[in-house]
């Protein structure tokens, strides 16, 4: 079963490795991969992402693709990519939620985000 199903959710490091290996590529390569698809935001370290590989691997949701011991490939296997898309499934319908929430907050930009609203949080620094 899907950790996603398991656990409620894949973890963001975990989902960003998965998804940079439906492309087969090596550790270096999902560092960078990850760092340019979200515009620098998320930056995995190398403990990060090879303790994230060991466990992907043990779960049978990536396999190795090639290379040499210096640049091992890695690649996303079928279970993997059911992961994946259970979880891209599951992030869907947060953000749908969310949006529809939100847009019945009555809550804009142009607001600034802060109202005394329905939204019990719109009120504090943040949102």
């Amino acid at each position: 079963m899907p950790e996603s199903f398991e656990r409620g959710a894949l973890t963001e490091a975990t989902y960003l490795i998965l998804l940079s290996l439906c492309e087969a590529r090596h550790g270096y390569g999902v560092m960078q991969h990850v760092s340019d698809a979200t515009r620098g935001r998320v930056n995995l370290g190398a403990g990060t992402l090879y303790g994230a590989i060991s466990l992907l691997l043990d779960k049978g949701w990536i396999e190795a693709a090639g290379g040499d011991e210096r640049k091992k490939l890695y690649r996303v296997t079928r279970p993997g990519m059911s992961a994946l898309e259970g979880e891209t499934a599951r992030l869907d319908e947060l953000l749908a939620i969310g949006r529809e929430t939100l847009a019945g907050t009555g809550l804009n930009n142009e607001s600034g985000g802060r109202s005394n609203g329905p939204c019990p949080a719109a009120g504090r620094a943040g949102y």
